[in-house]
Order: C-alpha cells, then structure tokens, then sequence
C-alpha cells in the first residue's frame, strides 16, 4: 500500500538558479543532480528532518505552469522565526505570517514566481 509522498515537483525555468534558491535560502539538500535529457537534469532535494523531498524539474508541455500558485504547503514549529530568517536571506514573502482559524501562515515566492504556503506546525 502507498506509505508516503517521496517528492513534489517544482516547474521551474533555470535549474542553476532554483537550485542555489532552493540550497543556499532554504537550506535544502541535493540528493540528487544528474543528467535527464539534453534540456535540463533531475535534481532531488531533500528537506532537513523530513521524509519528503522536492524536484526541481519541468517536464514537457508543463511549462505553463512555472511562475503559479504551488499546492504545496512547506511547514514549520516557529512561523515567526523562520519568517524573519529567510527575510533577512532575501526570500519574497507577499507579507507578514497572518493567523486564521486553522492556524499561521505566510506566502512566499522563489525566483520563478511559484508561491508556496508556510504554515506553523
């Protein structure tokens, strides 16, 4: 039976640059970077502490969708916290952590423009 999610893919448009983003601001680490096809490589990040990983990889007929709203929601113990820190490491948020009913949240953005969800845990 399935027993998790492995990874998420993220369409993105340079790899070299979503790849410094996604390491050097996010501080995810590359499980793995090799070769695809003669347009662009596999690059497997995983996520410190989590099971789930992401890709940076977009495949054909899919470039419409680089520079969207992302069903992914990346999470975290301290929203407050990890919103300043990649503030101050230059990540776009579109505005401060807002508290709903579910809980805190925050928008940001990678250099492509592809938004993500950051909630606290």
């Amino acid at each position: 039976m399935i027993k998790g999610i492995k990874f998420a893919s993220v369409p993105v448009s340079d790899q070299d640059r979503a790849l410094a983003f996604y390491t050097e601001k996010l501080g995810f680490a590359v499980a793995t970077d090799q070769p695809f096809n003669d347009k662009q490589r596999w690059i497997e990040l995983r996520i410190p502490g989590a099971a789930t990983g992401l890709v940076l990889f977009t495949p054909d007929g899919h470039e419409d969708r680089i520079g969207t709203f992302s069903s992914i929601s990346f999470t975290t113990d301290d929203i407050q916290k990890t919103y300043r820190e990649l503030s101050e490491r230059g990540v776009e948020f579109s505005g401060p952590p807002q508290a709903a009913e579910w809980g805190s949240f925050a928008m940001f953005k990678d250099p492509d423009g592809n938004s993500f969800v950051l909630s606290a845990s």
